[in-house]
C-alpha cells in the first residue's frame, strides 16, 4: 500500500507538472509561431494567404510541433530549474530552435512544398521568442519581486573589491540569495579599463584609491574583498585601506574556491589580523620535511595550539606511529578525536601525564622509542608565572631535563624544543625558564659531542638508581647520537594565550579593549608558519642550534587591537574603547630575536637563521640546575636570584 502512495506522490511531483504544462505551451505556441509567420508573409491578411500554402501548413505543423518538444525533451529543457536560468539554458534553447528550425525547412521543401523564406524565417524567429520568453520571464518576474520586497526592508549596503570572475560571482549569488539582506551599491577594481563602466547597473567606480572616497559616497556598511589572484602585497594593502573605515570587513581565502567554482557569500570568511602582518607568509619546502618524517615514531609532548598543529601536519604524511603526550585531558582528547576521523588508518596513541613525572617519561621512551621528539609542553602565561616562578622553573626547565634524558637514554635521534623570543634577554620567570631550557639542550649536545653524556647527572625528584645505572642505560649513554635543537619564534596569532583571542572576547562584550601600553610591540607569525618551521628544524639540525624565524618587522599592539575593532565593524574609541593598563609584571615594551652576542647564520630558507651557540660553562650549568632544582620544588621565595645566577642574560622587571 505505502508503494502505491509513494509511486502516486512521484507521479504528481511539482516540477513534473510545470513540465506538462510547459509541454503544452510549447506546441501551442509553435502552432501560434508559424501561423503567425504565414499571416505576416500575406500582409497580415489571412484571405490573402494561398491556399496551398495554407494546406501545406494544416498537413505539417502538428507533427513539426511534436518534433520540437522531443528535441527540447532530449536538451533537457523541461527539466531545467527556471528560476535560475542562465546563459545554459539560452544556449541550450538557440540550438532546439536552429536544429528543429533547419529539419522543418529540409522535410517540408523535400517532401510537401516549397514554402516562401520569410515563412521560416518568421516562424523560427517567433518560436524561439514564445518559448524561451516564458521560460525567461518566470525567472524575470521573480527578480522584480524580490527587489519590490527588498525595497521595503532594510539592505546593508555591500562594496565589492574585485570586478573580475570571483566578484561577479559574489554578486550573482548576493543577488540571488532570499536569506541575505544586502545590496551591492558600487564596485572596486584596479583595472582602469572598467573604470566607470557598470555590471548590471552597478558601477565601477574606481581603483583602491577610491576605496575611502566610495565608502562615504555611497554609505558603505560591508566589504567584499573578492581578489584571489592578487599578489599577497597589494591584497595586505587594500586591506590595510579597508581596515581604516568601520565597515565589517569579508575576504575570500584564495585561489582553489575560483578554480572549484565555490565562490560564494558563505565561502567568505571575515578578515583576519594575520592578513595585515608587515611580510609576506613564510614559505618551505615541506617535501624535504615530510620525507624525514614518513615512517618515523613521532613524539609530541604538550597538544596546545602548537602542539596539535604539530600532530595534524605530521599525522598527514604517514608516520609509522604518533604518540601523543599531555597532562591536560581535553586537549589530548580533542586532537585524538580529529586525527581519528580524519586518518583512520593511523597508528595513534594518546598518553596522558606530566613531563615532570621522571617515571612516566622513562616509561613513556621506554615502550614507544620515538625516534623525533617535538617538545611543546611548557608554560607559557607570563603574568601567572610570575606568581608562580617556581611553577614555571618545574614544567619547562625540569620538565624538559627530564624528557631530553629520557630521549637520549633511548636512541632518540632527533629532539626539537619549542622557544620563544621571550628567552632572550628575558625580564621575566616565563622568558627565563625557556632561556634555560635552551640551554640544557646545548648542554647536552655538547656532552654528547666530547663523548660525554652518561657524566650527565640524574637531575629526577624520583629516585630511579636501579634504572639509570643499568648496564643498558649506560650503554645508550655512551653512545648516544642525539641531536638536540631549539626553535625560537615570537608570538603565534590565534594559539592559546595569544592576545588576538582576548581582543575578540573583548570586542563581542563591547568592549573596553585592554592593551597594557601604547608602544608595547611585538612579533607575530601565524601558527602555519611556526609549525613549519618547527618542523624544518628537524630536517636542518646538526646538534646545538637554536634557530629563528626572520618576522619583519614587529607590529605595535595598539595597531593590531585598533585594527582588529574596525575588522569587526566598529570604530576604535566611538563604538568601542581602548583603555590602556599599563605593563603587567615582567612584560617589557618590545620582544628580541636574538641576543646582541649571537651570530647568525643562513640556511635553505632565506628566512630562517640558526643562532650560533652561546659558550658557558656545562659543568658549572649542570651543577647550579640541580640547587635550582632543589630550590623550585622546595618552593623557595628566592627562587629568581637562582634563576639570575644560572641565566646571566635574565633581569627581573
Amino acid at each position: 500500500m505505502s508503494n502505491r502512495t509513494n509511486k502516486v506522490k512521484k507521479r504528481i511531483e511539482h516540477w513534473k507538472i510545470i513540465s506538462l504544462l510547459l509541454m503544452g505551451y510549447d506546441f501551442i505556441a509553435i502552432v501560434i509561431s508559424y501561423f503567425a509567420a504565414l499571416w505576416i508573409r500575406f500582409d497580415c491578411s489571412f484571405s490573402n494567404i494561398s491556399p496551398q500554402y495554407l494546406q501545406a501548413y494544416y498537413r505539417t505543423i502538428f507533427i513539426y510541433a511534436v518534433f520540437c518538444m522531443i528535441v527540447f525533451r532530449f536538451m533537457r529543457l523541461y527539466k531545467s530549474i527556471w528560476r535560475f536560468a542562465s546563459y545554459t539554458e539560452l544556449l541550450r534553447m538557440s540550438l532546439a530552435t536552429v536544429i528543429t528550425g533547419i529539419s522543418y525547412i529540409i522535410c517540408i521543401t523535400a517532401f510537401v512544398i516549397r514554402m516562401p523564406v520569410s515563412y521560416f524565417l518568421f516562424g523560427i524567429i517567433i518560436q524561439f521568442c514564445l518559448t524561451l520568453g516564458v521560460r525567461f520571464s518566470y525567472r524575470f518576474v521573480l527578480l522584480l519581486r524580490a527587489r519590490n520586497n527588498s525595497g521595503n526592508a532594510y539592505e546593508k549596503r555591500v562594496m565589492l573589491i574585485g570586478a573580475g570572475s570571483a566578484g561577479q560571482m559574489i554578486f550573482r549569488d548576493i543577488r540571488s540569495a532570499k536569506e541575505t539582506s544586502e545590496k551591492v551599491c558600487c564596485f572596486i577594481d584596479d583595472n582602469q579599463n572598467k573604470w566607470g563602466r557598470y555590471i548590471d547597473d552597478v558601477p565601477v567606480v574606481g581603483g583602491r584609491e577610491s576605496i575611502l572616497e566610495a565608502v562615504e559616497k555611497f554609505q558603505i556598511e560591508k566589504i567584499y574583498v573578492a581578489i584571489p589572484s592578487a599578489r599577497p602585497e597589494d591584497k595586505r594593502e587594500i586591506l590595510g585601506i579597508c581596515s581604516e573605515t568601520s565597515c565589517e570587513l569579508m575576504n575570500l581565502p584564495g585561489m582553489y574556491q575560483l578554480y572549484t567554482g565555490e565562490v560564494t557569500v558563505s565561502k567568505m570568511k571575515p578578515v583576519q589580523i594575520e592578513d595585515l602582518l608587515g611580510r609576506d607568509p613564510i614559505k618551505t619546502n615541506m617535501d624535504e620535511v615530510f620525507a624525514y618524517i614518513t615512517g618515523k615514531v613521532v613524539l609530541v609532548t604538550g597538544v596546545g595550539s602548537i602542539g596539535s598543529e604539530l600532530a595534524r601536519q605530521i599525522a598527514a604524511h604517514n608516520p609509522k606511529q604518533l604518540i601523543l603526550f599531555d597532562i591536560y585531558e581535553n586537549n589530548a582528547y580533542d586532537i585524538q578525536q580529529e586525527l581519528k576521523k580524519k586518518y583512520p588508518e593511523l597508528k595513534l596513541d594518546t598518553i596522558i601525564g606530566s613531563v615532570r613525572d621522571s617515571r612516566k617519561v622513562f616509561k613513556l621512551f621506554e615502550e614507544y622509542r620515538p625516534e623525533i621528539v617535538y617538545h611543546a609542553a611548557a608554560h607559557k602565561h607570563v603574568p601567572l608565572m610570575e606568581d608562580s616562578p617556581c611553577e614555571a622553573i618545574k614544567n619547562n626547565a625540569i620538565g624538559t631535563y627530564k624528557t631530553a634524558y629520557a630521549a637520549m637514554c633511548h636512541g632518540c635521534k632527533r629532539f626539537v624544543l619549542i622557544s620563544t623570543d621571550k628567552a632572550v634577554n628575558p625580564t621575566n620567570i616565563m622568558g627565563a625558564s625557556k632561556r634555560l631550557c635552551e640551554m640544557i639542550i646545548q648542554a647536552f649536545d655538547a656532552k654528547i659531542k666530547t663523548g660525554e653524556a652518561w657524566k650527565i647527572p640524574q637531575l629526577f625528584t624520583h629516585s630511579m638508581d636501579e634504572v639509570i645505572l643499568s648496564p643498558d642505560i649506560t650503554e645508550a649513554l655512551m653512545t648516544t647520537q642525539t641531536e638536540f635543537v631549539a626553535v625560537r619564534f615570537g608570538n603565534v596569532l590565534g594559539s592559546n594565550g595569544s592576545v588576538i583571542p582576548l581582543f575578540k572576547k573583548q570586542i563581542e562584550a563591547g568592549g573596553p579593549v585592554t592593551v597594557t601600553h601604547p608602544d608595547i610591540i611585538r612579533y607575530f607569525m601565524t601558527i602555519p608558519e611556526a609549525v613549519s618551521l618547527v618542523l624544518l628544524a628537524g630536517t636542518y639540525a646538526k646538534g646545538g642550534e637554536i634557530f629563528v624565524l626572520d618576522m619583519g618587522e614587529p607590529v605595535k599592539i595598539d595597531t593590531l587591537a585598533r585594527n582588529l575593532i574596525r575588522l569587526s565593524g566598529f570604530k576604535p574609541d566611538v563604538d568601542i574603547k581602548v583603555v590602556y593598563t599599563g605593563l603587567r609584571p615582567g612584560e617589557k615594551l618590545f620582544e628580541e630575536k636574538l641576543m646582541a652576542e649571537e651570530g647568525l647564520k643562513k640556511t635553505e630558507n632565506e628566512l630562517i637563521h640558526i643562532g650560533c651557540p652561546i659558550p658557558f660553562d656545562v659543568d658549572e650549568f649542570l651543577a647550579d640546575l640541580d640547587e635550582l632544582l632543589e630550590a623550585a620544588y622546595k618552593n623557595k621565595d628566592d627562587v629568581r636570584e637562582r634563576v639570575q645566577k644560572v641565566v646571566s642574560t635574565y633581569h627581573p622587571a
